[in-house]
């Protein structure tokens, strides 16, 4: 269904800020056969992401290939059958061949695929769909949209090519024949078109200026040249392989990125966001200035199943910045507000964004030693957000929603507690040593169960026998500690099967489609970001040039460290002004990681300040991409509303420079510290950032208590500075100068306002 909002009272289609294209597939025939691809595309990952054993024998002579190839079957006869009787069969014929090409290419290897060819179908389904989008939505005519779908095509074929040749591939890795040579080719044009078409030019242009380095960089003066690379060896390691569009980034996009993007999917459809906006609205919406801390807190917990920050702005943000805006606060602040808490989600536990399993994956630490780092500064950060609205609404003295009008937070949580359930499970499997895929696809399975369940219960007649059913399926679901995976997966065939049956089950199963879906559609932006960034990591891994720039930046750290810092932020920022977040990381921690590991900054510490500031380049102009997302529901320059966004994330800035200084603000380990001495010292870090937040906070606004002297804000920005920094005294004298400034205001507060002359 296409998703709209209103703009100046008119309902238009909702658009991603991150293609431009809108949240659907397009009308007619052609955009129910992308919705159909769309849905074979989530099949083939789950099917991949689970590994379930398809040839492994149920019965002699029975597996699960020949009882999905047995339906198929009886599928087909009815399509026939329905053909013969007149009846419609365009939809249920989309469904099948798409399906029916799935279940081909999941056999091909007896269930188990192997990872390259996992890789290069999943980029191939990525280009077929982006191709589709572009045809359905941009061409202007009939040569577009066979431009379009020619090119979608022709990116799929690419991914078959390498799945019908993948043994050959492997035995003479390394040669390629005329063949390879086109075909590599051919990948490599239709990634750089599409996304130029889908994303626009900026990480083509990067992509496309180290692919050049490859071809030519012979020429180049030293230090910067390398030994010189024919366009064979060029193509074999960016085209085939697991170095280039096919590295790291792209496996993780095939494994764990797209099964917790279908998470997602599902607990919205299950109604995950209605629950956490009620339980937001009832717990802030009274307070002073409620609709923007509800804008946070919100935004806080949709980053906890939400890795995409522009996403977030989209979905929570078409409620929260009306809201806020009805309530007082300027446009503006409004989207600013929602950028910046947005954004944070990326960094919000225990789910993070695409770019956390990245990094996990990169520098090879399980996944929740990623999560353990991020959960102090993602607190601190959303705390300073909530800290900057509760002043902005002081100093315009606006007021909270009336009690009458707010949904009770603990109503929401009596009626809808059981859809935490699945989140919950997905923490405990993370932290018990799970791997992040398995956690992923027990998480997805139980969503998938609850919606189902949902369905079934509601048409049982009797409170008793709702409770037994739920109790029931609760001991069944949770039996997949002891017996595996396997029983949530026939868990849910069977209650597919019965909602067949039951009232309300056929539209309940419909949504569980359209979730699918909506589940490869919003992979796109992320999937094929991945796939080009691949060309990027090729380079280095193929010339060296990664050395180059981390020399340069181990030179400068050796006089100063803050300096080299400075030049990795500002890197970030401007590599954030034209790409994503997720390939902004990749590039930046590629080249200044390494280099800022080389001068004694922790791993994860080192990653995650570059992954901090690959955040805070969507909210900095003049290309702050979740600004613009945020523009036109706020009905304001995305300019002026990424001014404020900057302006209220300030302290998200100094965040990742004092957890460097002192890794216990992300809970690493610091020598010489252990036991009581330890958490003591990370309670030290916590107390003295959250203050001098606070200061900064006050000072950008300019309030407190009653609006600040000029003098009290530029006190209060000295104190936070010398809290932020890292020599002898600076500490004392930064909590020396907060204390003046607060006191001053409360004194300043308390003091009887003059008389008026009479």
């Amino acid at each position: 269904m296409a998703q709209v909002h209103e703009v100046g009272g008119t309902a238009v289609p909702m658009v991603n800020a991150e293609h431009g294209l809108p949240e659907n597939f397009g009308t007619g025939t052609a955009g129910r056969l992308l919705f159909w691809i769309a849905v074979a595309f989530s099949a083939f990952q789950i099917v991949t992401a689970f590994g379930l054993p398809l040839d492994r024998p149920i019965v002699p002579g029975v597996d699960l290939l020949r009882i999905i190839g047995a339906a198929f079957a009886l599928w087909a006869v009815k399509i026939g059958a329905d053909a013969v009787r007149g009846r419609p069969v365009a939809e249920a014929l989309f469904a099948f061949l798409c399906l029916l090409g799935t279940y081909v290419l999941v056999a091909g290897f007896g269930g188990g695929v192997p990872s390259q060819i996992v890789r290069s179908v999943h980029v191939g389904f990525l280009c077929l769909v982006a191709g589709g989008m572009l045809a359905n939505h941009r061409a202007g005519g009939l040569a577009g949209r066979l431009f379009g779908w020619g090119l979608g095509v022709c990116g799929f074929l690419v991914g078959l090519y390498q799945w019908v040749f993948y043994f050959d591939l492997v035995n003479r890795a390394g040669e390629l024949t005329d063949a390879d040579f086109v075909v590599g080719i051919a990948a490599l044009v239709v990634l750089f078109v599409l996304v130029w078409r889908a994303m626009g030019p900026a990480l083509p242009i990067v992509a496309g200026l180290f692919l050049a380095y490859c071809l030519l960089g012979q020429h180049l003066p030293a230090p910067f040249d390398h030994r010189g690379y024919t366009a064979d060896q060029v193509i074999e390691h960016m085209s085939f392989g697991t170095e280039g569009i096919y590295t790291t980034p792209t496996a993780v996009s095939a494994t764990y990125i797209f099964l917790f993007i279908l998470f997602g999917s599902f607990l919205e459809r299950a109604g995950m966001i209605r629950l956490f906006t009620d339980i937001a609205m009832g717990a802030f919406g009274g307070a002073q200035g409620g609709p923007a801390k509800v804008a946070v807190f919100s935004s806080a917990l949709m980053g906890t199943i939400s890795g995409s920050g522009v996403a977030n702005v989209v979905s929570t943000g078409q409620f929260t910045i009306p809201l806020m805006k009805r309530f007082g606060y300027r446009p503006a602040f409004a989207g600013g507000v929602e950028a910046t808490a947005s954004m944070g989600g990326q960094i919000m536990p225990p789910v993070m964004g695409a770019v956390a399993f990245i990094m996990a994956e990169t520098i090879g630490v399980p996944y929740a030693d990623i999560v353990q780092a991020a959960v102090i500064p993602a607190i601190l950060y959303f705390a300073s957000a909530f800290w900057a609205v509760h002043l902005e609404a002081g100093k315009r003295g606006l007021v909270g929603m009336p009690r009458h009008e707010l949904p009770s937070a603990r109503a929401a949580l009596l009626e809808k507690w059981f859809l935490i359930l699945p989140l919950a499970a997905l923490v405990y499997l993370l932290f018990a040593g799970y791997t992040p895929l398995y956690s992923g696809s027990v998480g997805l399975a139980l969503t998938v169960v609850l919606i189902l369940g949902g369905a079934i219960a509601a048409g049982l007649a009797h409170q008793a026998v709702r409770l037994v059913f739920w109790v029931g399926l609760g001991l069944l679901a949770a039996s997949f500690l002891v017996a595996g995976v396997m029983v949530v997966v026939g868990l849910v065939v069977a209650l597919v099967i019965a909602s067949l049956f039951v009232r309300g089950g056929k539209e309940t199963l419909d949504a569980c489609r359209d979730a699918l879906a909506d589940g490869a559609r919003q992979a796109l932006p992320v999937g094929l970001a991945c796939a080009m960034v691949g060309i990027v990591i090729g380079t280095m891994t193929l010339t060296g040039v990664g050395t180059i720039f981390g020399n340069w930046v181990v030179s400068i750290g050796k006089d100063s460290l803050a300096l080299s810092l400075v030049l990795t932020m500002l890197v970030s920022l401007f590599l954030g002004m034209g790409i994503p977040t997720i390939p902004n990381y990749i590039i930046t921690s590629s080249l200044a990681a390494p280099a800022l590991l080389e001068l004694g900054v922790p791993l994860i510490v080192s990653h995650m300040f570059v992954f901090y500031f690959g955040i805070m380049a969507d909210l900095t102009p003049p290309v702050a991409l979740a600004a613009f997302a945020a523009a036109p529901i706020a009905k304001e320059s995305g300019f002026r509303i990424g001014f404020e966004a900057v302006r209220i994330a300030i302290p998200g800035f100094v965040i990742p420079y004092m957890a460097v200084y002192d890794p216990t603000l992300m809970l690493q380990p610091v020598a010489g510290l252990e036991g009581t001495a330890y958490w003591l010292a990370v309670a030290y870090m916590v107390v003295k950032t959250a203050f001098a937040i606070g200061l900064w906070g006050m000072a950008s606004v300019g309030f407190f208590r009653i609006r600040m002297a000029v003098w009290e804000r530029l006190v209060g920005t000295a104190a936070a500075l010398f809290l932020f920094a890292a020599a002898p005294m600076t500490d004392e004298i930064g909590f020396a100068l907060g204390a003046i400034v607060i006191g001053s205001q409360i004194w300043r507060s308390r003091r009887p306002a003059p008389a008026r002359p009479a």
